[in-house]
């Protein structure tokens, strides 16, 4: 089976190529990717898997952060234009972007492959030093870029299911693969947990091309202290007033706001892990002569454990309602993310190893690493380990145009072919006929 799955990815090279310089093309931003989930839909129908979307994948009270209804239709719109089928559009009504799919192969374990769907909120860059600008498969839709490598994760996710299908009378149990909707911001996996994508799940795998992996032929193969991280939008409401003839007559937004912001800063660190926290943006008042009436920010905490995050809204959430109270405004605070926290398999990481130095194309095979930052993927694992499975995520390591998220990113494609042969390898052993 090993030298059948080297083989299929080895021809699949250039389709994933391909694949991704497509995703690449037409990015879609969180609960915005229409497109990209009918295009893996249709693919995955034909492969002969079962589907489920909109509302049998993502649970729509546990959405977080989903743009208001009108942006909505415009990006449904869009994905139709750009070559989605509507059918399959209209079925994901309310951003309800996310799919998992099923392919039974019999009695035995139930495997689960994670891959994310999103794009960055940002423009391109456009000049000749930018690869996908000078070949042509740089972004088409204004305000959105694949600039942390999930178009490259959506084509490796397609492989996969390519390569596994061929080879399902030799499997035993069933292989999901799950294509997740809002990585970016932390909201997508909580939603289609609430929508039970990993119910009966026995192992999960999910990886990352590039992070802490930065050179082509790297690979790490298990990573941890993956922050948990909760998000939140806040708004006060005050009283606008005459800055000069009457000011004791307004309730300034604005100050509390400020105050709120300098204080959330203040919280005490805790003694038992890592913690952060961040007021990203603050928006307030509309003239230079009238009392603050409005204030808006967005803001975030971040935890090394669950519990440490839990640790920082809660605190936050106290410090947030103090500052209303102190300068006599209303507060409104919505939850617009959130990840847990997660650690790698030692069980997986080892299955992970071991398929890599059977592959070849990894001259680095590291053990495991600290991702250092939040991860979406988090969520689903802990979930699956919570509930007696296990899981662990690797890094695909690749040398980068540029860092992740900024707006020159690209990555050598040459690794998406052995990291499908990774992934499926993994699969592929799990789900193995005795």
């Amino acid at each position: 089976m090993r030298d059948k799955i080297q083989q299929a990815a080895q021809a699949l090279a250039p389709r994933l190529v391909a694949w991704r310089r497509d995703f690449h093309r037409y990015p879609e931003a969180g609960w915005t990717e229409f497109r990209t989930a009918a295009l893996v839909a249709a693919t995955l129908q034909r492969l002969g898997y079962t589907v489920k979307l909109g509302p049998a994948a993502v649970a729509a009270a546990d959405m977080m952060g989903v743009p208001a209804p009108q942006e909505l239709a415009a990006h449904m719109d869009r994905a139709v234009r750009q070559g989605a089928d509507p059918a399959l559009v209209a079925r994901m009504q309310g951003g309800l972007t996310g799919l998992v799919a099923d392919l039974p192969c019999g009695d035995g374990p139930t495997v689960a492959l994670r891959f994310d769907l999103d794009a960055n909120d940002i423009d391109e860059a456009e000049d000749d030093k930018h690869r996908p600008a000078r070949y042509g498969f740089a972004s088409q839709n204004a305000g959105a870029m694949h600039a942390c490598g999930h178009d490259g994760h959506i084509a490796m996710g397609l492989g996969v299911a390519e390569i596994l299908a061929g080879l399902r009378p030799g499997l035993a149990g069933t292989l999901r693969l799950i294509f997740q909707p809002g990585e970016e911001g932390s909201r997508g996996a909580r939603a289609m947990v609430g929508a039970s994508a990993v119910d009966g799940v026995d192992h999960i795998l999910g990886g990352h091309i590039g992070f802490q992996a930065t050179r082509t032929g790297q690979l790490i193969c298990a990573t941890g202290k993956f922050l948990a991280t909760t998000k939140y939008d806040v708004r006060y409401s005050g009283v606008p007033a005459h800055a000069g003839a009457a000011p004791e007559e307004g309730k300034n937004a604005l100050l509390a706001a400020a105050a709120a912001a300098l204080n959330l800063h203040a919280i005490a660190r805790h003694g038992q892990g890592a913690t952060r926290i961040t007021v990203g943006t603050l928006t307030a008042g509309q003239g230079r002569n009238i009392i603050p009436a409005t204030a808006r920010y967005k803001m975030e905490t971040r935890g090394e454990t669950s519990e440490l995050d839990e640790y920082m809204a809660a605190e936050a959430r106290r410090i947030i309602a103090a500052a209303a109270q102190m300068y006599g405004v209303a507060c409104e605070i919505t939850q617009v993310g959130g990840t847990k926290s997660g650690e790698s398999s030692p069980a997986m990481r080892d299955l992970v190893k071991s398929a890599a130095a059977a592959i070849g194309f990894f001259s680095q095979i590291d053990d495991y690493a600290s991702f250092g930052a939040t991860e979406d993927y988090s969520h689903f694992m802990s979930v699956v380990q919570q509930r007696g499975g296990s899981g662990t995520y690797f890094m695909l390591g690749s040398d980068l145009a540029a860092g992740h998220h900024s707006n020159y990113f690209d990555f050598d494609e040459a690794v998406l072919a052995p990291g499908v042969e990774l992934m499926a390898t993994c699969a592929a052993r799990l789900l193995k006929r005795k």
